[in-house]
């Protein structure tokens, strides 16, 4: 429901600030916040037509509200997508990408290399709905076309993982899901839309929880679905979303199109200083292992260079030593805080062994090389040289 203000041809920054703004009779500059849950009719014929769909009126703030609007718009414009449907968190938007359109008897694709949560949505949830999920724990693309050998209705998988920076081929899975007659969805939350773009890559649906990076300062809850798939969203998503009401609130959409405006410069800045403390870490004393997108050092260096513009704003180490160093490691930070979230201004580190991962099996861990010496490190927007005196001290206490 937005003005043509946004087929401009502007470029990615402009559109950020300025995309999807639809001014009310006030003219405001701030984009409105419209808190109404329902709206009004002039006549019950108007409202018989609008429920018909024969007139373009909001009908009630669960199937669509002007600022959740204006920030789906401002997302479409950023991703390069024609539909964009919010939700309530990013995992709203990773159950609904999945549970529109899977039925009993359905077979998924998933790899292993997931987010604790996700993981539990593919190997518990979607089973349990008759679903067949079947996990590739390997970045080996023979161990993709094997599971794809056969039939399937949905791929899932987010690139690069979280924790481990994983990082999958997205064209060569997006044509192996095609030949098997599924849809690909990419969890796009660590390499953020500043530094990949799925949906150019052949994925179907790009999501993310715009928890992270999009709000980038820890206040709201949210996430999206993007796609150029009219049949998917018309189809399966869109009345999905109405009638099980995981519905992003305006006042979140709000606070989340104002995030959008210093997205790219918030990312850029987050990732120049991870890679600073990357590179000051690995080899250092203490520190056994840097995983991070934008060393040479990374398993998948050459596809890294070819699939992303840039490493991402999250570095994970392993220390020398066991569980309990990497607690005495992040207890004797004094900038750094201690949480689970990521993408915020703040830096903060987790432990995903015993926090994020902790229901993923011991077995399963390993093979993924989640290890209990490891640690979880998101970078933010502090002084980078505050965040490696930091880690200096912590790795020395």
């Amino acid at each position: 429901m937005s003005n043509d203000i946004n087929q401009a041809g502007w470029r990615r920054q402009t559109n950020l600030v300025r995309g999807g703004i639809e001014r009310s009779q006030f003219d405001e500059i701030s984009e409105a916040m419209y808190l109404t849950s329902s709206y009004s009719y002039e006549t019950a014929e108007q409202a018989q037509r609008a429920f018909k769909g024969e007139e373009d009126h909001y009908l009630y703030s669960r199937y669509g509200n002007p600022t959740v609007t204006m920030f789906e718009e401002r997302m479409k414009l950023m991703e390069g997508a024609q539909i964009c449907q919010s939700t309530a968190s990013g995992m709203g938007a990773v159950f609904a990408s999945l549970a529109c359109m899977l039925k009993s008897g359905d077979r998924l694709v998933a790899s292993k290399a997931l987010f604790g949560s996700c993981d539990y949505v593919c190997t518990v949830l979607m089973p349990q709905y008759g679903v067949e999920t079947e996990t590739v724990a390997s970045t080996d693309l023979a161990d993709w076309e094997r599971a794809l050998s056969r039939p399937a209705n949905a791929v899932f998988l987010e690139t690069p993982s979280n924790p481990m920076m994983q990082v999958l081929d997205i064209e060569a899975i997006a044509d192996m899901a095609h030949k098997a007659g599924a849809r690909l969805i990419v969890d796009n939350v660590f390499a953020t839309p500043i530094f990949q773009k799925p949906l150019e890559l052949g994925a179907d649906i790009v999501m993310y929880s715009t928890t992270k990076h999009i709000d980038g300062q820890g206040r709201t809850l949210g996430g999206a679905v993007l796609t150029n798939d009219e049949a998917y969203y018309q189809d399966h998503m869109r009345m999905f979303i109405r009638h099980t009401g995981p519905t992003l609130s305006p006042f979140n959409a709000w606070v989340l199109t104002k995030s959008l405006e210093t997205l790219e410069l918030r990312v850029g800045a987050q990732a120049a200083a991870a890679a600073d403390i990357a590179g000051f870490m690995d080899g250092r004393a203490g520190v056994l292992k840097v995983v991070f997108p934008g060393l040479d050092s990374h398993p998948q260096a050459d596809l890294i260079a070819r699939q992303m513009s840039g490493p991402g704003t999250i570095v994970a180490f392993e220390l020398n030593g066991d569980q309990a160093r990497a607690f005495r490691f992040m207890n004797a930070l004094k900038l750094i805080d201690i949480s689970n979230n990521l993408g915020d201004a703040k830096s903060m580190v987790t432990h995903p062994t015993t926090t994020t991962h902790q229901r993923v099996s011991a077995d399963e861990r390993a093979q993924l090389g989640i290890h209990e010496n490891m640690v979880r490190l998101s970078v933010g927007l502090e002084d980078v040289e505050d965040l490696k005196e930091d880690i200096a001290q912590a790795i020395e206490a």
